[in-house]
This record gives C-alpha cells, structure tokens and sequence, in this order.
C-alpha cells in the first residue's frame, strides 16, 4: 500500500488545508490545486500529482484530524459560503444561500465533513482518521 500522510495540525483554515494537499500530493508537479473542492476531487481522476502515480492500493492518514475539523468546522464554513455569494456571476446564488443558511443554524455540514465526502467518493483510496 502507498500511504499518504497530512498532518492535521498544519490546517488552519481552507487556504491551509489546499496548502497540506498540494505538500503531500502534488510535490512532483510544477503547478498547484486551487482551492477548491472540485479540484480535490479531480486529484484522484485528473492524471496528475502522487495519487496518479500510485499502482499500490492508496492509504491517506489523515494524523491529528480534530485538529483539522475544528479549523474546517462551522466558521470557516459560514466564511466560504459567504466569500462564494460575493461572485454572484460566478456561482448559483440560490444554493449558496441555502448552504450558508444551514451553515449559519449548524444544520449543515462543515468543510470538513464535505472534506470527508470528497474522499468517500473515492472508496479506492483507504482514509483514516488518527
């Protein structure tokens, strides 16, 4: 198996998190993953960075995670639905208010918990949670 590590500790908000995916992924590349979730879901399909090199069975320890979830957790969250509603041309309105609204009465889920979802989407790739 190749195993992957992010260290938890060094996420600190979304911009911290892209900055720990591009660290463990995306060393061998000459660019970066933006911030984006779309973009985190595209490492495993895209071709490109560690994961597309892999022929093992993947592993992603995901060490000191609670540390990750509180920085990924409902302000942060709020925070992003709120920086998406400010590009009206750019996202569907509707559905960022929606999510912000459910962020903002902590009935939705968190970026981590999307995070999480991302990674479930990909049973291939074996996540652990330390």
């Amino acid at each position: 198996m190749t195993t992957f590590i992010v260290e938890g500790t060094a996420v600190r908000g979304i911009p911290s998190f892209y900055d720990e995916i591009n660290r463990v992924f995306m060393g061998g590349e000459d660019w970066r993953l933006a911030d984006s979730l779309d973009a985190l879901d595209d490492l495993r399909y895209g071709g490109f960075g560690a994961l597309a090199t892999a022929t093992d069975p993947v592993g992603v320890v995901w060490r000191d995670s609670e540390a990750s979830r509180r920085a990924l957790g409902r302000s942060e969250t709020v925070a992003y639905y709120r920086r998406k509603l400010e590009q009206p041309d750019v996202f569907d309105q509707e559905r960022f208010r929606r999510r912000l609204a459910e962020a903002e009465s902590g009935t939705g889920p968190t970026y981590f918990d999307i995070v999480l979802d991302v990674f479930a989407g990909h049973p291939e790739v074996d996540l652990v949670l330390e």
